[in-house]
């Protein structure tokens, strides 16, 4: 299978060690815009005599190729898969897929045109901890659900062409609409600016209300069809450094804690027990969750290589569910600019990618 990656930045210089490492790949080309990154990552994987290395995209027409991998500036993304569906390449994107859900669609339906897998590496979808909580609610171990919450912080990267709404908020958002096996129907974010609040302004002195500037702390409540809230915390101002998402139930929480290296998944079990006007906790208890291991960037690769030997596409990251998060964040988008409007998501229409999503699990 002959894979060409394109961009070798922070994330793509990942998919290249795992496609390198893959017994069914052969890594035939590496595109990046910047020539001294494409001699550091000649010498550091050895690379063969043959991989052609490029700064241009288009350099590739004549390579003969199976797939590519993209991990280039989501901006970029659109036209990049777009021509490389066009050309009959398998595609896996970094997310976002776009920065525009009207473009997501084109490019799914562009893919299914050209019976090409269009697969978007959401890798918090492969971890274990994600698929072992999925099974855990399913299970309905946590009894009654009655609301979720995470938070995603750090002091940077701050980053200069999304806001961190769309840089962090994707991936609980992903791993919420999995364990509930639900979309919202209703969203929420508000917002605060403090660095980069203008064309050439560097910092701001005080907070300003978020309009079209880029936002460093986001609060978002997403509204599911059953009721159930869930409350996101998204900050890149923040040296506390969290990646914790937890679900509520009448018997119990499940925490998924990233940070953790010895317990990242963990049942706390618990629930009240009333008492004449009293609610006494009962059955309390703390279960730490054995995992599978593996690598989930690692999953992500292995399966787009099945996808396309089974022409068959990701039930868990498909075009389509990548497209779903992009029309999230573009409704999350709209209450941002809106100071907290309540924003409403269709997904009862026949062509809506809801029924794409549910249809292909």
């Amino acid at each position: 299978m002959q894979i060409a990656v394109i961009g070798v930045g922070r994330w793509g210089i990942h998919l290249l060690r795992n496609f390198l490492a893959h017994p069914q790949v052969n890594v035939v080309a590496i595109v990046d815009p910047t020539p001294e990154r494409l001699i550091a990552v000649k010498q550091q994987f050895n690379l063969d005599e043959n991989v052609v290395l490029t700064t241009e995209w288009q350099a590739l027409k004549q390579v003969p190729l199976t797939g590519v991998a993209i991990a280039t500036p989501a901006i970029t993304h659109y036209a990049l898969i777009q021509d490389a569906l066009q050309q009959g390449y398998h595609v896996l994107a970094e997310k976002p897929l776009t920065l525009n859900s009207i473009q997501c669609q084109e490019l799914c339906h562009l893919a299914e045109q050209q019976h090409l897998i269009l697969m978007v590496d959401h890798t918090y979808l492969f971890h274990p901890a994600v698929e072992q909580g999925q099974t855990i609610v399913e299970a309905g171990k946590l009894g009654d659900l009655r609301y979720g919450y995470a938070t995603r912080t750090h002091l940077g990267p701050v980053r200069q062409d999304v806001d961190a709404l769309w840089d962090l908020a994707i991936h609980d958002i992903a791993i919420f609409n999995t364990w509930l096996g639900q979309l919202p129907v209703k969203v929420q974010a508000t917002g605060t600016v403090w660095l980069q609040g203008g064309v050439g302004e560097v910092e701001k002195t005080s907070p300003t209300p978020v309009d079209q500037e880029l936002a460093d702390l986001v609060w978002v409540t997403l509204t599911y069809p059953d009721g159930f809230q869930a409350y996101i915390h998204l900050c890149w101002l923040n040296p506390d450094k969290q990646r914790r998402l937890g679900i509520v139930g009448s018997l119990g929480s499940l925490i998924f804690d990233e940070m953790s290296l010895s317990s990242p998944l963990t049942l706390l079990h618990g629930e009240f027990e009333q008492r004449g006007n009293q609610f006494i906790p009962v059955n309390q208890k703390q279960e730490v969750l054995e995992l599978e291991t593996g690598e989930p960037l690692q999953r992500v690769c292995d399966r787009f290589v099945v996808s396309i030997l089974k022409n068959t596409p990701s039930e868990v990251s498909s075009g389509w569910v990548g497209t779903k998060l992009v029309e999230i964040l573009d409704a999350l988008t709209a209450s941002l600019q809106q100071s907290g409007k309540p924003v409403f998501l269709n997904n009862s229409s026949p062509n809506s990618s809801l029924e794409k999503v549910l249809k292909r699990g």
